[in-house]
């Protein structure tokens, strides 16, 4: 009941505000389960995705958002939840990591949608990542379910990271077939396997969003960008501190 007047009221207002263009609507299925992988550019993803289906779909979010202290943090917990977020620990290492494949488990088991971001956090260039392969090839490996690629587009312009106030920019989304990993039943506990179906994944997300493809982590990639932003800021200061000595 929450979900769907979250759905009529924030999600026809992003439609109505935004006006996102959507290809392949058709190859979500009107019932059953399906994981619904995709790239991850924006915070509003988990909103402009949900906003166009006209099935529910369930994404895995960070327990921060569920937890914050005060009437503001009551709020939003509120709100994610009502837009069908399950929160998940993602500093609990190994455990987080379990709690998150058994929530998106359960959620296919019901027949449900579920959704999931392979990069495990946003891109921080607009570049696509590699895809961890521990919740996404385990989730569909146990549950049989069909895995449907979809490309996010220019919704990191909408809502550019760290910043309030989205730009009315219209973002699309490209939905891809579904793809079949029924031939690797059974293997779950097998981690070539289990990268081999990840990576098959986000090359048809690759194909889907024309992004250039880094093999490499994002999260080991907004270490290197902290880590260069450091370093040139000290350098700078540095600069600075030798230019007003050289006065």
């Amino acid at each position: 009941m929450i979900y769907g007047a979250m759905k009529f009221s924030v999600g026809n207002s992003l439609k109505l505000a935004f006006r996102p263009w959507v290809e392949g609507l058709e190859n979500i299925p009107a019932e059953g389960p399906a994981i619904l992988a995709s790239n991850h550019l924006s915070f509003s993803d988990s909103f402009f995705l949900p906003a166009v289906l006209d099935r529910k779909v369930t994404f895995i979010a960070k327990a921060e958002y569920f937890t914050s202290p005060g009437i503001k943090g009551k709020l939003t917990a509120a709100f994610f939840k009502g837009v069908g977020q399950l929160p998940v620990d993602r500093s609990g290492g190994r455990g987080a990591g379990e709690a998150a494949i058994r929530s998106g488990i359960e959620v296919l088991e019901r027949g449900e949608l579920f959704g999931i971001y392979p990069e495990g956090t946003r891109s921080p260039d607009g570049r696509l990542y590699r895809g961890k392969p521990g919740g996404l090839a385990r989730v569909t490996l146990a549950t049989g379910a069909p895995v449907i690629p979809v490309a996010m587009i220019d919704t990191e312009k909408v809502q550019p990271p760290g910043k309030i106030v989205p730009k009315m920019i219209r973002p699309g989304i490209r939905i891809g077939k579904p793809l079949d990993f029924s031939r690797y039943h059974g293997m779950d506990g097998d981690r070539f396997i289990l990268r081999s179906v990840t990576d098959e994944v986000m090359y048809e997300i690759m194909k889907l969003s024309g992004q250039e493809y880094v093999d490499i982590y994002a999260t080991a990639a907004k270490r290197q960008i902290a880590e260069a932003a450091k370093k040139q800021a000290e350098a700078e200061k540095a600069a600075k501190k030798s230019g007003s000595g050289a006065q």
